[in-house]
């Protein structure tokens, strides 16, 4: 049975000291366990050196504490994309390092990013969403914005375009957690190729037009194909 040392009574005014141990020491034991059913009440409750009837004055139930675990876990995520992505001037290749920061990011911890995308919360937004919503999606968006005025995409696309490349990164990297074993390749080489694809994909796309059968846009890339050839031998 695990022991607890007994914690002195508190002082007015700390209950959001303890709540952020509480949130503190069930990270910790989602990471060094790798499992959701090792963070326990009773386990948290333990650590932090309270009852368990003091985490639910703080968190109405596991799931709440969950959330905002990996709330708290997602807030480091957006040091993380500006960190990869600062001095980057070419939006294309900004695009790129953010999506690579964001994979590399859940594969660090696998336990909390697998629990962060488990369930869609039924009232509304959970925390994890708003923290998203102010990191991630608000980077990419801001990028793709700026690929949009370069013309890579139209404007009326940009929300698109941002669900695309998030769903690609998420996927991926989700892949990756389910399936390691896989030959994903050096430093995410895979990860990157699937990035690029997706930004470059849409681009062209819009050249044909979207509406085009599967054999009009195999007929159209056969023609860019053949003239980036007949353009490489007059330089040759």
């Amino acid at each position: 049975m695990q022991s607890r040392t007994k914690r002195s009574r508190s002082p007015r005014g700390s209950g959001e000291l303890l709540a952020e141990e509480i949130i503190s020491a069930a990270g910790a034991l989602l990471v060094e366990t790798g499992d959701e059913a090792a963070m326990s009440i009773r386990a948290v409750a333990g650590r932090v050196g309270v009852t368990p009837p003091s985490i639910y004055l703080h968190f109405a139930d596991k799931d709440a504490l969950l959330d905002a675990v990996c709330a708290r876990y997602f807030e480091h995520l957006d040091g993380v994309l500006d960190e990869a992505s600062s001095g980057i001037d070419d939006p294309l290749e900004r695009a790129l390092q953010l999506g690579l920061a964001y994979v590399r990011f859940a594969l660090a911890t696998p336990v909390l990013y697998r629990i962060a995308f488990r369930t869609c919360a039924p009232d509304g937004p959970s925390k994890v969403d708003e923290v998203l919503a102010a990191s991630a999606f608000e980077r990419i968006s801001a990028t793709v914005s700026e690929l949009a005025d370069d013309g890579l995409f139209a404007d009326s696309e940009v929300l698109e375009v941002v669900l695309e490349f998030w769903a690609a990164a998420h996927g991926i990297a989700s892949l990756m957690l389910a399936k390691p074993d896989l030959p994903w390749g050096d430093d995410l080489a895979v990860a990157e190729m699937l990035l690029r694809s997706v930004c470059l994909g849409r681009a062209c796309i819009g050249f044909p037009g979207a509406d085009h059968s599967p054999a009009d846009m195999r007929e159209w890339l056969r023609g860019q194909r053949s003239a980036h050839h007949a353009g490489g031998d007059r330089t040759t």
